[in-house]
């Protein structure tokens, strides 16, 4: 059985709180763990800041959340190059763009995550995109949809067991209010990668925090 990873989402808006995030964590669990580029850092700081992450994480794997959606050369091109390791693309894109992101990883040595935030019906989707070659899926509860209904990732577990049991080997990744206790359960559906955002980065010990996602995962650290 792959080992589960755990994705630190680092969705804050300011690049020396991401970077000293990222430098303890990468330092200590750096085998265990993806650094998430979170959109909104993309946004306020560039495309630049995936470079910093990169630079101080260079033992895990570095996620641009790039959300594409169109002009996928340009901009899988663009985290790449920064020094991603993954970016992700949306679900919700046309087959030309998904077609045209995994391509495009692919040519310069990188992957793709679909994200499957806002799709109505997550596990028909997923039957459609096997056939492109993502490198992975994410099911995914936006923040928004957090807030508002009260829901996390934790109501798609049965969806995620259905996907895990049907296409044997498709990475699957899940997001969406992310705690210890719900990692466990991810992992016991399946999930291949546990996405964590705000348990850790708004922790005063982001480090203990991440130690102890990962235990529930059933990874030793």
């Amino acid at each position: 059985m792959r080992r589960p990873l755990l994705q630190v989402a680092l969705d804050v808006t300011e690049v020396s709180r991401a970077l000293e995030i990222a430098r303890s964590i990468c330092s200590e669990l750096g085998d265990h763990v993806l650094v998430e580029a979170g959109t909104p850092l993309i946004k306020k700081a560039g495309i630049s800041v995936v470079s910093e992450l990169a630079s101080v994480c260079r033992c895990a794997g570095v996620v641009a959340d790039m959300k594409t959606v169109d002009a996928a050369e340009v901009e899988v091109s663009m985290a790449l190059n920064a020094g991603a390791d993954y970016v992700t693309v949306l679900a919700i894109a046309g087959e030309s763009t998904l077609t045209r992101a995994i391509s495009t990883a692919r040519r310069l040595g990188g992957k793709v995550i679909v994200d499957l935030i806002h799709v109505e019906n997550p596990q028909d989707r997923v039957g459609s995109l096997v056939a492109l070659g993502p490198d992975a899926v994410c099911f995914h509860v936006g923040i928004d949809a957090q807030r508002e209904r009260g829901v996390t990732v934790n109501e798609m577990l049965n969806e995620i067991r259905e996907t895990k049991a049907k296409y044997k080997g498709l990475l699957v990744s899940a997001a969406g209010g992310v705690t210890p206790s719900v990692a466990s359960k991810l992992v016991a559906a399946g999930v291949d990668i546990v996405v964590v955002g705000g348990y850790i980065t708004k922790s005063g010990d982001p480090v203990s925090a991440a130690v102890k996602v990962l235990k529930h995962m059933g990874v030793q650290v």
